[in-house]
């Protein structure tokens, strides 16, 4: 983080084939080593096959997995008098989008079928039905945020 400005936000371009900003963000955070039409391959070939597996719109699945993946509340470690406190607060929503992508990239990297665009599809998917570890990792944020109510009045 710099110290002297706030950072300014890069201009994205809308992904070619649907025109959506968050899927561009999305092979963004995918692509490895600048590979981008690697990214764009995979993500394209899960949309693929989720309309093949559902026959709706894979844009609104996505977007649907991505919701059930974004969580509202965290946890923040907050020192006060030699005690670290664990203090839940409200995550802001360009945050939210981010972590929800994080999320599903690195579930979908640690599950275990033959291809990325398999395994990409499958979270998809699973987020779509509200199961997935994604989804298990918004729960156990929350869960954590519940747990530490009682340091909520140390929020800053």
């Amino acid at each position: 983080m710099s110290r002297r400005r706030r950072a300014e936000k890069r201009e994205i371009n809308p992904d070619p084939k649907f025109g959506d900003m968050i899927v561009t963000k999305f092979m963004n955070s995918l692509m490895l080593d600048g590979k981008k039409s690697v990214a764009e391959g995979i993500v394209y070939g899960a949309f693929d096959a989720i309309q093949e597996k559902t026959r709706q719109d894979p844009i609104a699945v996505f977007h649907q997995a991505l919701e059930n993946v974004r969580p509202s509340v965290e946890v923040r470690s907050r020192r006060v008098g030699g005690a670290t406190y664990q203090v839940p607060v409200e995550v802001r929503t360009d945050r939210q989008q981010a972590l929800a992508i994080r999320w599903l990239i690195a579930a979908a990297r640690a599950r275990s079928e033959h291809t990325m665009v398999e395994r990409l599809s499958g979270e998809l998917l699973d987020a779509h039905g509200g199961r997935g570890t994604a989804v298990k990792r918004r729960e156990d944020t929350h869960r954590m945020a519940e747990a530490n109510r009682a340091f909520s009045h140390y929020r800053w």
